[in-house]
């Protein structure tokens, strides 16, 4: 269930909505008038999520790829370079 608190609460309670968003990793969902106004969240579920949506940009365009006939490389050959860049570095 989300977190909904008025915007009065991040002048008053600002510590205690940091301190949530970090331990539960959840956002607070802050109103205005009891109007959705923000969304207060820690920079490390912000930076997750903004990993998800590049993540899935990069998925998009290769599916775009494939529906217009381009080839990819083969997987076995691609996680085979892979493997020998890690194992040579380790």
């Amino acid at each position: 269930m989300p977190k909904i608190r008025p915007i009065s609460d991040l002048r008053n309670s600002a510590n205690e909505i940091s301190e949530y968003c970090r331990a539960e990793r959840e956002p607070v969902f802050i109103t205005r008038n009891g109007v959705g106004d923000m969304v207060v969240m820690s920079i490390e579920l912000y930076e997750r999520q903004q990993a998800l949506v590049k993540l899935y940009e990069k998925l998009l365009q290769a599916e775009a790829g494939i529906a217009n006939g381009e080839k990819g490389e083969d997987f076995k050959i691609f996680a085979k370079s892979l493997r020998e860049n890690v194992h040579g570095k380790i």
